[in-house]
């Protein structure tokens, strides 16, 4: 059992790293190529990017539910051929509806097969014991940026952007089609009775947690992914900002990716052994304590602020999936996660645009902007309480 679960884990993070390293990161590497040949914005095409987040979190708590009842390896497989369509359409995109028609069909696969849907499938499969393996998805996923950043630069130059999006959807028909077809098992494997965290909740499997617990954990992942993606997108203009050159801000932001693998780490190796609200917490603080110190030292401490934005945002990934886990229960967990993430979604596909503009009018001050957000977060994560009954750390 423990070794067809390994096989489960690095079938779906090898796909997620493909997912994700396929979409959500190309237009770092090709936006500006494929808008020079488009003869459009760079910022058109952020925003065709964006357009494709807000569908995501639209059709979300719809993909939940389905996963909820037939369980996510059709889903995941089919967002496989979803991403190699929208991936070719991009390639073939000679303007801007071109561009837009192709990034909205990117979009309906990422509502299928990137995290929500991965740990809906997980829930789904093993339970509230489901935490060992979400946490196993993304430390493989976590080098998403790492690998396919130089990959996608390297196919650009070499190929131009147009082939690269070839490439990258063919790596969907091959690769990530086999993997969420072959290895991840049918149907829903977690029965409710494996479920006692959610039972006081559901009693008709509709999955509606309370009203004060959903609304602050929507309000932590809104938070949690507006400054991910600002920082994403942002990160080594800020380190500048803050009076580093441009290849010592390059180099620090580099420090993110394996930051983020170490806070996994930390989460696999040691804090799974307590409440992942014992983590949500610890993580919320880290990129408030990064800014400070930044703020306060400059240059200096570019490294320093992307560690600790890097830490806390490894750890912070896992808890938007094993969070709603341990609170509410496995029952109904595809539907609820949907819902629960739609405003992150939302505000994620806004956060480059605006924070763009607090740099503008505020400089490396714009990160008092994200570290009051940060804290914020931590205090809403304290006014919740985990379950007397609820799913403590396992070891699954």
């Amino acid at each position: 059992m423990e070794t067809r679960r390994r096989a489960v884990v690095i079938a779906v993070g090898a796909g997620q790293t493909l997912g994700w390293g396929s979409t959500y990161y190309l237009p770092a590497i090709l936006a500006e190529p494929m808008a020079a040949e488009i003869n459009v914005t760079t910022g058109l095409v952020y925003g065709a990017f964006s357009a494709a987040l807000i569908l995501s979190a639209l059709l979300g708590p719809v993909v939940g539910r389905q996963i909820d009842k037939l369980g996510g390896r059709g889903l995941l497989w089919t967002a496989n051929l979803v991403f190699a369509a929208g991936l070719g359409m991009l390639g073939l995109a000679e303007n801007a509806l071109g561009l837009f028609a192709a990034w909205l069909v990117i979009g309906v696969g990422m509502s299928m097969g990137l995290y929500d849907a991965a740990f809906a499938t997980l829930a789904g499969l093993y339970g509230r014991n489901a935490r060992g393996a979400i946490t196993g998805i993304t430390l493989m996923a976590g080098f998403a940026s790492t690998i396919c950043w130089p990959v996608t630069a390297f196919m650009e130059a070499e190929i131009g952007w147009r082939a690269a999006c070839f490439a990258w959807a063919a790596a969907h028909l091959v690769i990530g089609l086999p993997l969420n077809r072959l290895f991840v098992p049918k149907g829903t494997g977690a029965p409710a009775s494996d479920d006692p965290a959610g039972e006081t909740h559901q009693s008709t499997g509709s999955a509606a947690p309370p009203k004060f617990a959903a609304a602050i954990l929507a309000l932590v992942f809104a938070i949690t992914w507006f400054t991910s993606t600002a920082m994403a997108a942002h990160l080594p203009r800020i380190l500048q900002e803050a009076g580093a050159s441009p290849a010592a801000a390059i180099a620090a932001a580099a420090l993110v990716g394996p930051a983020q693998v170490a806070g996994r780490l930390l989460e696999f190796g040691f804090l799974k052994h307590f409440h992942p609200l014992l983590s949500a917490r610890l993580a919320a603080l880290t990129h408030p304590l990064g800014a400070a110190v930044i703020l306060a030292a400059g240059a200096p401490a570019a490294s320093a602020f992307s560690l600790l934005h890097g830490a806390g945002n490894g750890i912070l990934t896992i808890t938007n999936g094993t969070l709603p886990l341990a609170i509410f229960g496995a029952v109904g967990y595809g539907r609820r996660q949907g819902l629960l993430m739609a405003p992150a979604r939302f505000v994620q596909a806004g956060a480059p645009f605006l924070f763009a503009l607090a740099i503008d009018h505020m400089g490396a001050a714009a990160l008092m902007l994200s570290g009051v957000l940060g804290l914020v977060s931590f205090a809403a994560l304290m006014a919740l309480r985990p379950p007397t009954h609820g799913a403590q750390g396992t070891n699954s």
